[in-house]
């Protein structure tokens, strides 16, 4: 968590730079904006690190991006 701050840290964000938190984020997506591997993303969610929830009939992840920048400003 951490050390993808601290790696990038000219990627670092504030809440007020995002207009659309409501919207919700692919395993990938969410993966990119935390600058990790996608596998760690849905361990994350997996062990309740990072909240989601699986839609439709694959149950694929969904990640709310409100949620992923609250996980990045921690």
């Amino acid at each position: 968590m951490d050390s993808a701050i601290t790696k990038y840290p000219e990627d670092r964000i504030s809440e007020g730079e995002f207009e659309e938190t409501d919207s919700l984020m692919t395993a990938g997506e969410a993966a990119s904006l935390l600058h990790v591997h996608i596998n760690t993303v849905r361990n994350w969610g997996n062990l309740g690190i990072l909240p989601s929830f699986r839609i439709g009939p694959r149950g694929d992840r969904r990640f709310p991006k409100k949620d992923l920048i609250s996980f990045l400003l921690k």
